[in-house]
């Protein structure tokens, strides 16, 4: 079914494939958060730490935009 709103579908669409992303970068964190640390293991612990924040920032951008979109649609203005 074609939709009425092909451009909210696209941010929409977007917005949560976002969220997937951050949740799996989420789920990688905790695992290397849930071992004993070597060095290495911390240092990876970290990385997976920055990646998850810039997950996050991608999801917060995303909504962001999404929700733009949709106070126009609704009520006419940004």
């Amino acid at each position: 079914m074609k939709s009425e709103y092909p451009e909210l579908d696209k941010m929409q669409r977007a917005y949560k494939d976002a969220v997937e992303k951050w949740i799996a970068a989420i789920r990688k964190e905790e695992a290397l958060a849930s071992t004993n640390h070597s060095i290495a293991q911390v240092d990876r612990w970290e990385q997976a730490h920055f990646q998850e924040e810039e997950a996050r920032n991608k999801v917060k951008a995303a909504k962001k935009e999404y929700e733009a979109a949709l106070r126009v649609k609704f009520f006419g203005f940004r």
